[in-house]
């Protein structure tokens, strides 16, 4: 099957295969589920629509990303009123910008993961 869609990026996570090769919607399948909690990685219409659970993915780490950009916002207002020494509230402040770099590169990688699964999907459908 030939797609028009190409993975070459630096978002394109090394868990999924390239669009095209064998079983490469089923690994891009086995990690979006790993990125969504596991309730919603067992619902079958997920499991089945790969799209949706993207689409899932895409919404849970949006939500993720506020709560930490919140967490990290308050966190020089707050810790000190908590009896956090100055040197836990700079480590905090560090590991909740280390986190939002991590979710930011998730979230792109499912982005581009959603497109080469809509690409694909549409390709089947024949649009």
């Amino acid at each position: 099957m030939s797609l028009t869609y190409s993975p070459i990026s630096t978002d394109w996570p090394c868990q999924v295969k390239t669009p095209g090769s064998r079983d490469w919607e089923r690994s891009a399948t086995k990690w979006l589920r790993e990125l969504v909690p596991s309730r919603y990685g067992s619902y079958p219409l997920l499991v089945r629509q790969p799209v949706l659970l993207a689409r899932h993915a895409q919404i849970q780490l949006q939500l993720e990303i506020r709560v930490v950009r919140t967490a990290l916002h308050s966190a020089r207002a707050e810790l000190p009123a908590m009896g956090m020494p100055e040197s836990v509230i700079e480590h905090t402040i560090k590991l909740y910008a280390a986190e939002m770099a991590q979710l930011n590169h998730i979230a792109r990688g499912v982005r581009v993961v959603t497109q080469a699964l809509v690409e694909s999907q549409n390709a089947r459908q024949g649009h």
